[in-house]
Protein backbone atom coordinates (compact mmCIF):
# COMPACT_ATOMS: atom_id res chain seq x y z
CA UNK A 1 0.00 0.00 0.00
CA UNK A 2 1.53 3.28 -1.31
CA UNK A 3 1.37 6.35 0.71
CA UNK A 4 1.57 9.69 -1.27
CA UNK A 5 2.57 12.69 0.58
CA UNK A 6 1.79 15.70 -0.39
CA UNK A 7 3.50 19.14 0.90
CA UNK A 8 1.21 22.39 0.57
CA UNK A 9 1.15 25.91 1.18
CA UNK A 10 -1.90 24.73 3.46
CA UNK A 11 -0.73 21.85 5.37
CA UNK A 12 0.12 18.37 4.47
CA UNK A 13 -2.36 16.34 2.66
CA UNK A 14 -1.78 12.14 2.12
CA UNK A 15 -3.57 10.05 -0.47
CA UNK A 16 -3.59 6.36 -0.08
CA UNK A 17 -6.11 4.46 -1.96
CA UNK A 18 -8.09 7.11 -3.61
CA UNK A 19 -8.82 8.77 0.18
CA UNK A 20 -7.81 12.23 0.76
CA UNK A 21 -6.81 13.37 4.49
CA UNK A 22 -6.03 16.74 5.24
CA UNK A 23 -4.69 19.52 5.79
CA UNK A 24 -2.93 18.66 8.48
CA UNK A 25 -0.12 19.83 10.41
CA UNK A 26 -2.50 22.79 11.55
CA UNK A 27 -2.16 24.42 7.88
CA UNK A 28 1.50 24.98 8.22
CA UNK A 29 3.11 26.28 4.99
CA UNK A 30 4.50 22.58 4.09
CA UNK A 31 7.83 22.73 1.62
CA UNK A 32 8.83 19.04 2.05
CA UNK A 33 7.29 15.55 3.65
CA UNK A 34 8.85 12.13 3.77
CA UNK A 35 8.05 8.86 5.60
CA UNK A 36 10.61 6.30 7.02
CA UNK A 37 10.01 3.02 5.17
CA UNK A 38 12.00 1.56 8.31
CA UNK A 39 9.49 3.17 11.15
CA UNK A 40 6.43 4.48 9.23
CA UNK A 41 7.32 7.30 10.72
CA UNK A 42 6.21 10.82 9.26
CA UNK A 43 8.13 14.14 9.02
CA UNK A 44 6.97 17.38 7.56
CA UNK A 45 8.90 20.78 6.95
CA UNK A 46 8.30 24.20 6.94
CA UNK A 47 6.66 27.53 8.32
CA UNK A 48 7.75 30.74 7.65
CA UNK A 49 8.05 34.87 8.85
CA UNK A 50 4.62 34.16 10.50
CA UNK A 51 4.52 30.86 11.73
CA UNK A 52 7.88 30.44 12.50
CA UNK A 53 10.45 27.38 11.17
CA UNK A 54 9.63 23.77 12.39
CA UNK A 55 9.45 20.42 11.95
CA UNK A 56 6.07 18.10 12.01
CA UNK A 57 6.45 14.42 13.07
CA UNK A 58 3.94 11.86 13.48
CA UNK A 59 3.90 8.11 14.90
CA UNK A 60 0.69 6.95 13.42
CA UNK A 61 1.49 7.66 9.57
CA UNK A 62 -0.39 10.63 9.21
CA UNK A 63 -3.19 10.26 11.98
CA UNK A 64 -1.34 12.40 14.07
CA UNK A 65 1.41 15.43 14.46
CA UNK A 66 3.60 16.73 16.97
CA UNK A 67 5.78 19.89 16.21
CA UNK A 68 9.44 21.01 17.52
CA UNK A 69 9.54 24.12 16.91
CA UNK A 70 13.25 25.62 16.05
CA UNK A 71 12.77 29.35 15.35
CA UNK A 72 9.40 31.80 16.48
CA UNK A 73 7.41 33.73 14.13
CA UNK A 74 5.91 37.23 13.63
CA UNK A 75 2.67 34.97 15.33
CA UNK A 76 4.78 34.09 18.30
CA UNK A 77 5.64 38.15 19.04
CA UNK A 78 1.86 39.35 18.30
CA UNK A 79 0.06 36.33 19.97
CA UNK A 80 2.60 35.65 22.90
CA UNK A 81 4.80 37.86 23.25
CA UNK A 82 5.88 37.30 26.97
CA UNK A 83 7.34 32.96 25.63
CA UNK A 84 10.36 32.20 25.47
CA UNK A 85 11.66 32.06 21.74
CA UNK A 86 12.33 28.83 20.10
CA UNK A 87 16.06 28.33 19.89
CA UNK A 88 16.75 28.98 16.27
CA UNK A 89 15.28 32.44 16.24
CA UNK A 90 16.76 35.04 13.84
CA UNK A 91 18.50 32.61 12.61
CA UNK A 92 16.39 30.48 10.16
CA UNK A 93 13.10 31.69 8.56
CA UNK A 94 11.79 27.99 7.30
CA UNK A 95 12.67 24.23 6.75
CA UNK A 96 13.04 23.50 2.68
CA UNK A 97 14.32 20.12 3.04
CA UNK A 98 14.49 16.50 4.80
CA UNK A 99 16.40 13.06 4.42
CA UNK A 100 17.04 10.06 6.82
CA UNK A 101 20.61 8.78 6.25
CA UNK A 102 22.51 6.39 9.09
CA UNK A 103 19.92 6.60 11.09
CA UNK A 104 19.61 10.12 11.28
CA UNK A 105 16.82 12.99 10.07
CA UNK A 106 18.31 16.13 8.12
CA UNK A 107 16.78 18.98 7.34
CA UNK A 108 17.77 21.89 4.77
CA UNK A 109 16.47 25.23 6.15
CA UNK A 110 16.66 28.98 5.24
CA UNK A 111 18.90 30.62 4.72
CA UNK A 112 20.87 27.41 3.73
CA UNK A 113 21.63 25.68 7.36
CA UNK A 114 21.58 21.95 8.22
CA UNK A 115 20.04 20.45 11.38
CA UNK A 116 20.14 17.04 12.31
CA UNK A 117 18.39 14.91 14.69
CA UNK A 118 18.51 11.26 16.54
CA UNK A 119 14.79 11.33 17.44
CA UNK A 120 12.95 14.17 15.23
CA UNK A 121 12.22 15.55 18.34
CA UNK A 122 15.31 17.96 19.28
CA UNK A 123 17.69 19.16 16.20
CA UNK A 124 21.06 20.53 16.14
CA UNK A 125 22.74 22.82 13.71
CA UNK A 126 25.33 21.19 11.81
CA UNK A 127 28.45 22.91 12.26
CA UNK A 128 30.69 22.94 8.86
CA UNK A 129 28.32 23.61 6.63
CA UNK A 130 27.08 26.94 8.30
CA UNK A 131 31.10 28.16 8.85
CA UNK A 132 31.96 26.90 5.06
CA UNK A 133 34.29 29.27 3.83
CA UNK A 134 33.41 31.80 1.65
CA UNK A 135 29.78 31.50 2.76
CA UNK A 136 29.25 35.14 3.04
CA UNK A 137 29.28 35.18 -0.95
CA UNK A 138 27.16 32.82 -1.46
CA UNK A 139 24.08 34.18 -4.20
CA UNK A 140 19.85 33.76 -3.12
CA UNK A 141 18.08 32.16 -5.79
CA UNK A 142 14.33 33.58 -6.27
CA UNK A 143 13.35 31.52 -3.32
CA UNK A 144 16.05 33.18 -1.34
CA UNK A 145 19.19 31.12 -0.45
CA UNK A 146 17.57 27.40 0.59
CA UNK A 147 19.08 24.10 1.55
CA UNK A 148 16.45 22.36 -0.97
CA UNK A 149 17.97 18.48 -1.58
CA UNK A 150 19.79 16.30 0.79
CA UNK A 151 20.90 13.19 -0.83
CA UNK A 152 22.21 10.17 0.80
CA UNK A 153 23.98 7.21 0.14
CA UNK A 154 22.58 3.87 2.17
CA UNK A 155 25.14 2.22 1.91
CA UNK A 156 27.99 4.63 2.91
CA UNK A 157 25.87 6.40 5.63
CA UNK A 158 28.86 8.71 6.00
CA UNK A 159 28.48 10.42 1.99
CA UNK A 160 26.35 13.42 2.15
CA UNK A 161 25.16 15.70 -1.01
CA UNK A 162 23.16 18.93 -0.96
CA UNK A 163 21.42 21.44 -3.24
CA UNK A 164 21.59 25.06 -2.37
CA UNK A 165 19.82 27.80 -4.13
CA UNK A 166 22.29 29.41 -5.64
CA UNK A 167 25.31 28.30 -4.09
CA UNK A 168 25.33 24.94 -5.77
CA UNK A 169 26.33 21.56 -4.77
CA UNK A 170 28.27 20.36 -1.52
CA UNK A 171 29.09 16.67 -0.31
CA UNK A 172 30.48 15.25 2.41
CA UNK A 173 32.65 12.21 3.20
CA UNK A 174 32.51 12.30 6.95
CA UNK A 175 29.17 12.52 7.58
CA UNK A 176 28.79 16.52 7.36
CA UNK A 177 31.81 17.31 9.63
CA UNK A 178 33.68 18.57 6.61
CA UNK A 179 32.21 19.85 3.15
CA UNK A 180 33.38 20.19 -0.25
CA UNK A 181 32.02 22.13 -3.83
CA UNK A 182 30.98 19.89 -6.56
CA UNK A 183 29.82 21.69 -9.41
CA UNK A 184 32.64 21.12 -12.23
CA UNK A 185 31.71 21.11 -15.47
CA UNK A 186 33.16 17.76 -17.48
CA UNK A 187 32.22 19.02 -20.92
CA UNK A 188 32.62 22.82 -20.73
CA UNK A 189 32.65 23.72 -24.43
CA UNK A 190 28.72 22.84 -24.46
CA UNK A 191 27.92 25.77 -22.20
CA UNK A 192 28.84 28.35 -24.49
CA UNK A 193 26.73 31.86 -23.83
CA UNK A 194 25.38 30.62 -20.95
CA UNK A 195 25.47 33.29 -17.84
CA UNK A 196 28.38 31.44 -16.03
CA UNK A 197 31.35 30.02 -15.89
CA UNK A 198 31.77 27.52 -18.76
CA UNK A 199 33.99 25.66 -16.41
CA UNK A 200 31.19 25.00 -13.84
CA UNK A 201 27.11 23.66 -14.30
CA UNK A 202 26.23 26.53 -12.89
CA UNK A 203 25.86 27.26 -8.89
CA UNK A 204 21.47 27.02 -9.51
CA UNK A 205 21.00 23.63 -8.72
CA UNK A 206 16.90 23.34 -8.58
CA UNK A 207 16.90 19.17 -7.66
CA UNK A 208 19.66 16.23 -7.43
CA UNK A 209 19.11 13.05 -6.76
CA UNK A 210 21.66 9.53 -6.51
CA UNK A 211 21.05 6.51 -8.54
CA UNK A 212 19.86 3.96 -6.97
CA UNK A 213 22.58 0.50 -6.58
CA UNK A 214 25.28 2.71 -8.31
CA UNK A 215 27.19 4.80 -5.73
CA UNK A 216 28.64 7.84 -7.80
CA UNK A 217 26.01 7.83 -10.56
CA UNK A 218 23.81 11.15 -10.05
CA UNK A 219 21.41 13.51 -11.79
CA UNK A 220 20.39 16.86 -11.63
CA UNK A 221 18.20 19.35 -13.07
CA UNK A 222 19.65 22.85 -13.04
CA UNK A 223 18.91 26.25 -14.12
CA UNK A 224 21.13 25.86 -16.93
CA UNK A 225 19.54 22.26 -17.78
CA UNK A 226 19.71 18.75 -16.76
CA UNK A 227 23.27 16.94 -16.10
CA UNK A 228 24.83 13.74 -15.17
CA UNK A 229 27.47 12.88 -12.58
CA UNK A 230 29.63 9.39 -12.95
CA UNK A 231 31.81 10.45 -9.93
CA UNK A 232 29.58 11.33 -7.39
CA UNK A 233 29.49 14.98 -8.40
CA UNK A 234 33.02 15.61 -8.74
CA UNK A 235 32.32 16.41 -12.20
CA UNK A 236 29.26 16.79 -14.73
CA UNK A 237 27.97 16.35 -18.34
CA UNK A 238 25.60 18.00 -19.82
CA UNK A 239 22.77 15.61 -20.93
CA UNK A 240 20.13 18.35 -22.36
CA UNK A 241 20.39 17.66 -25.63
CA UNK A 242 16.70 16.38 -27.32
CA UNK A 243 14.86 18.38 -24.21
CA UNK A 244 12.56 21.11 -25.30
CA UNK A 245 13.98 23.62 -23.15
CA UNK A 246 16.86 23.54 -20.38
CA UNK A 247 14.99 24.93 -17.64
CA UNK A 248 12.68 23.04 -14.84
CA UNK A 249 12.84 21.89 -11.37
CA UNK A 250 12.43 17.69 -10.46
CA UNK A 251 13.95 14.80 -11.57
CA UNK A 252 12.94 11.44 -10.42
CA UNK A 253 15.14 8.44 -11.02
CA UNK A 254 13.78 4.80 -10.90
CA UNK A 255 14.14 2.97 -7.90
CA UNK A 256 15.32 -0.31 -9.55
CA UNK A 257 17.05 1.07 -12.96
CA UNK A 258 19.77 3.91 -12.68
CA UNK A 259 19.30 4.59 -16.21
CA UNK A 260 16.05 5.90 -16.60
CA UNK A 261 15.17 8.92 -15.14
CA UNK A 262 12.20 11.85 -15.26
CA UNK A 263 12.22 15.09 -15.34
CA UNK A 264 9.31 18.37 -16.29
CA UNK A 265 10.88 20.68 -18.77
CA UNK A 266 9.46 23.72 -18.51
CA UNK A 267 9.72 27.12 -20.82
CA UNK A 268 12.33 29.12 -18.93
CA UNK A 269 12.94 31.56 -16.05
CA UNK A 270 10.93 34.62 -17.32
CA UNK A 271 8.84 33.14 -19.85
CA UNK A 272 6.30 31.85 -17.36
CA UNK A 273 7.83 28.84 -16.12
CA UNK A 274 4.87 26.45 -17.30
CA UNK A 275 5.18 24.16 -20.33
CA UNK A 276 6.54 24.54 -23.26
CA UNK A 277 3.80 25.26 -25.77
CA UNK A 278 1.36 25.09 -22.79
CA UNK A 279 1.60 21.19 -23.40
CA UNK A 280 2.73 19.59 -20.35
CA UNK A 281 4.55 16.84 -20.93
CA UNK A 282 7.52 14.60 -18.80
CA UNK A 283 10.33 13.91 -20.17
CA UNK A 284 11.77 10.16 -19.96
CA UNK A 285 14.89 8.91 -20.51
CA UNK A 286 16.30 4.90 -20.64
CA UNK A 287 19.98 5.22 -20.65
CA UNK A 288 20.93 7.77 -18.42
CA UNK A 289 19.87 10.90 -20.22
CA UNK A 290 21.67 10.06 -23.69
CA UNK A 291 18.37 10.28 -25.13
CA UNK A 292 15.21 11.29 -24.51
CA UNK A 293 10.71 10.93 -24.94
CA UNK A 294 7.90 12.88 -24.53
CA UNK A 295 5.29 11.37 -22.43
CA UNK A 296 1.94 13.88 -22.48
CA UNK A 297 -0.41 10.99 -22.76
CA UNK A 298 -2.97 11.89 -20.04
CA UNK A 299 -1.80 14.94 -19.42
CA UNK A 300 -3.57 17.86 -20.38
CA UNK A 301 -2.38 19.35 -23.83
CA UNK A 302 -4.09 23.05 -24.67
CA UNK A 303 -3.68 26.19 -22.24
CA UNK A 304 -1.70 24.34 -19.52
CA UNK A 305 0.23 26.98 -17.53
CA UNK A 306 1.43 24.94 -14.44
CA UNK A 307 4.63 24.67 -13.01
CA UNK A 308 6.04 21.71 -11.03
CA UNK A 309 8.13 23.02 -8.33
CA UNK A 310 11.60 21.21 -7.34
CA UNK A 311 10.92 18.38 -4.72
CA UNK A 312 6.93 17.76 -6.57
CA UNK A 313 7.88 14.42 -8.07
CA UNK A 314 8.63 11.39 -6.62
CA UNK A 315 8.46 7.74 -7.82
CA UNK A 316 7.77 4.48 -5.94
CA UNK A 317 9.06 0.78 -5.33
CA UNK A 318 7.13 -0.44 -8.07
CA UNK A 319 8.12 2.41 -10.82
CA UNK A 320 5.37 4.56 -10.81
CA UNK A 321 5.76 7.70 -10.72
CA UNK A 322 3.97 11.42 -9.51
CA UNK A 323 4.17 14.51 -9.63
CA UNK A 324 2.10 17.57 -8.29
CA UNK A 325 1.64 21.00 -9.57
CA UNK A 326 1.03 24.97 -8.62
CA UNK A 327 -2.49 24.22 -9.29
CA UNK A 328 -3.17 21.65 -7.07
CA UNK A 329 -3.31 18.20 -9.15
CA UNK A 330 -1.62 15.30 -8.86
CA UNK A 331 -0.78 13.41 -11.49
CA UNK A 332 0.69 9.28 -11.51
CA UNK A 333 1.77 6.70 -14.08
CA UNK A 334 1.91 3.03 -13.23
CA UNK A 335 3.11 2.37 -16.60
CA UNK A 336 6.60 4.42 -16.66
CA UNK A 337 4.52 7.21 -18.13
CA UNK A 338 3.12 5.69 -21.03
CA UNK A 339 -0.43 7.45 -19.91
CA UNK A 340 -0.68 9.29 -16.84
CA UNK A 341 -3.91 9.83 -14.40
CA UNK A 342 -4.64 12.34 -12.39
CA UNK A 343 -5.40 11.18 -8.94
CA UNK A 344 -6.29 14.55 -7.23
CA UNK A 345 -6.96 18.55 -8.21
CA UNK A 346 -8.34 21.59 -6.15
CA UNK A 347 -5.15 21.41 -3.27
CA UNK A 348 -3.26 24.50 -2.42
CA UNK A 349 0.12 24.95 -4.54
CA UNK A 350 1.91 21.68 -3.85
CA UNK A 351 5.50 21.81 -3.02
CA UNK A 352 6.28 18.39 -2.62
CA UNK A 353 5.35 14.78 -3.08
CA UNK A 354 7.06 11.41 -1.99
CA UNK A 355 5.78 8.15 -1.33
CA UNK A 356 5.78 5.60 1.76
Amino acid sequence: MTQILIGTTKGVFILEEGRLTGPLCDGWPINHVIGDPATGRLYAAGGGEFHGAGIWRSEDRGASWTLSKLASGNADEWFAPEAPKAPFTGQIVTFWSLGIVGGKVLAGAKPANLFESTDGETWTLQPALASFPGREDWWPGAAGLVLHTIVGDPAAPEKLWVGISAAGVFASEDGGQSWERRNRASNAAAHDGHDHDPSEIGSCVHNMVRAPGSPDLMYQQNHHGVFRSRDGGRSWDDISAGLPSTFGFPIAVHPQDPLRIWTLPLNGDSAGRFPPGASAAVWHSRDGGETWERQGNGLPQENCFFTVLRQAMATDRAGGVYFGTNSGSIFATKDGGASWQELAQHLPTITSVETL
